[in-house]
């Protein structure tokens, strides 16, 4: 039985936008490709890993959009003549942007109307990467706080029964002069305890509420610049069309504020105070894995500092309550961020050499997640 035309249209209109929202909606970066190996469409995965728009590269060269080899360029233009599919394994691209890429993958020739397209599957083998370091690093956190829990109730035990024999001791002794001792300990196992409070995190549940991401910064950006009294250059490199973000303000200023007195810190021990510079930049991905879920739309905060960068030996543990750079540090600063992050089911990364460090957290922008 033959469908009326209104209704076999509508089927093709259907199906050509649920093929549309298929391809926007994959996590792997799809590129298809003429004959004359120039860009017919890019889904938004493919945008965010070559950071172009598709829109605006539209009928592009490849070479406009990434760079390989000479090798590569002939082997994609012998995949149209000869209509033959290939694999590559780990090849080294560069962005347009300049960043180099670590990626797997696959050319499949489609033939549509008499003309030979090129279909492109790009996996990015850092994002790989990154996904086994952030699960390594999430699981040292977690053994870490239950050692630090452990520890904390191990130690404030007897911090309060020498606490309170001295307090007995104090009024026992027959010489007022004596109790300074008395008072000593007393302080000494006051301030032990304030130290493993702080290194236990708050047991406050976030306040949450939705927040413009740019006043934490703004705020954060002002007390630095009381601070600093101009010997810091503060760069703001904002996206101003983030939505509001579902965080507790006070805690994720505290948390971006550690971040940025460290670098101040850094930078306050350089010779020259004036080539200080801190870089406050907020952008948007898509498709982004946090832990075990996959997160449509998150925002990333980057905090860049032009500092001395982080000893090779300190950056797998920065994290780490009690961990340090500096002498006289408590080395809990950054752990109070991580722990404010991970409550807000975020994710803090650091990467850090001479001249460049640069501290990215990413928290997600909608509360529906998908498991990995």
């Amino acid at each position: 039985m033959l469908e009326p035309k209104g209704l076999l249209t509508s089927h093709m209109i259907i199906n050509d936008a649920l093929h549309r929202l298929l391809l926007d909606n994959l996590t792997t970066a799809t590129l298809l490709l003429n004959d004359d190996l120039r860009l017919e469409y890019m889904n938004p995965a493919a945008e965010m890993l070559l950071a172009v728009s598709g829109q605006r590269s539209h009928g592009q060269f490849i070479s406009e959009l990434f760079t390989e080899s000479s090798e590569a360029l002939s082997a994609l233009r012998q995949a149209v003549q000869q209509a033959h599919p290939f694999n590559k394994r780990e090849a080294v691209v560069t962005s347009v942007s300049g960043q180099t890429l670590t990626v797997d993958y696959a050319v499949t020739p489609v033939l549509s109307r008499g003309e030979t397209l090129l279909l492109l599957e790009v996996h990015p083998r850092d994002r790989l990467l990154r996904i086994t370091k952030e699960e390594a690093q999430l699981s040292k956190q977690e053994t870490t706080k239950l050692l630090v829990r452990g520890l904390a109730h191990e130690i404030k035990n007897p911090l309060g029964g020498i606490r309170g024999a001295a307090q007995l001791l104090a009024r026992e002794l027959p010489e007022e002069s004596l109790k300074d001792y008395t008072n000593v300990i007393i302080e000494e196992a006051d301030r032990l305890r304030n130290l493993v409070d702080r290194m236990l995190g708050s047991n406050k549940l976030p306040s949450l509420a939705l927040t413009n991401v740019h006043e934490v910064l703004e705020r954060v950006g002002s007390l630095v610049e009381a601070e600093s009294q101009g010997s810091i250059i503060l760069v703001r490199d904002y996206d101003p069309s983030i939505p509001d973000v579902l965080i507790d303000r006070e805690q994720m200023i505290q948390a971006v504020l550690n971040i940025v007195r460290n670098a101040m810190q850094a930078l306050s021990g350089q010779n020259d105070l004036r080539l200080g510079r801190i870089t406050l930049r907020t952008r948007t991905l898509r498709q982004f894995t946090i832990g075990h879920c996959r997160h449509r739309l998150v925002t990333k905060i980057e905090i860049i500092d032009n500092g001395p960068g982080i000893p090779p030996e300190l950056q797998e543990t920065i994290f780490y309550p009690m961990v340090s750079g500096r002498a006289d540090g408590t080395g809990l600063g950054l752990a109070i961020t991580q722990n404010i992050i991970s409550q807000h089911q975020g994710l803090i990364e650091c990467e850090s050499h001479p001249g460049h460090t640069v501290f990215s957290i990413f928290l997600p922008l909608e509360q529906g997640v998908t498991p990995s």
